[in-house]
């Protein structure tokens, strides 16, 4: 099998705190980056496509649903933590779910609706960092 080659650039990624009924979507990643961590769907920005179009996508790639988006509800930076790691910007949207139930594809194994103000109390859930901050400022965009 080929090794994966990082780009010498940052690359651009969206995710999207999905609300439904007053609870966030979280995904656990299936392979790396981010291997056994829960954050939100979402992925690279294709050269071309806007954010927007490129949040949709991923969403539906991933898990299958249709969303509304509703706002920018934080960013994050990802560093190169080793050699050969990638370094991304990652802009986070709020979104309500808006047709469809989850059906994840293999970059994804598992999938919660979890209430925002029980984040703190997962305790077992490895979650990636920052991922708490951009749900709470989602959460106050939607009116969750």
């Amino acid at each position: 099998m080929a090794s994966v080659v990082q780009p010498t650039h940052p690359q651009l990624a969206v995710s999207a705190a999905i609300f439904r009924d007053g609870k966030v979507l979280l995904t656990r990643r299936a392979r790396s980056p981010a291997k056994g961590f829960y954050s939100l769907p979402g992925g690279r920005v294709e050269f071309g496509e806007s954010l927007h179009q490129a949040l949709s996508r991923e969403v539906d790639e991933e898990t299958g649903l249709r969303i509304d988006i509703v706002g920018l509800a934080g960013w994050r930076e990802v560093l190169p933590a080793a050699p050969g790691a990638g370094h991304y910007l990652i802009m986070s949207f709020a979104a309500r779910w808006a047709a469809l139930e989850p059906v994840l594809n293999d970059e994804l194994d598992d999938y919660r609706w979890i209430a925002p103000d029980a984040l703190s109390s997962l305790g077992d859930l490895k979650l990636t960092g920052g991922l708490e901050e951009v749900i709470q400022s989602a959460a106050r965009l939607v009116g969750a």
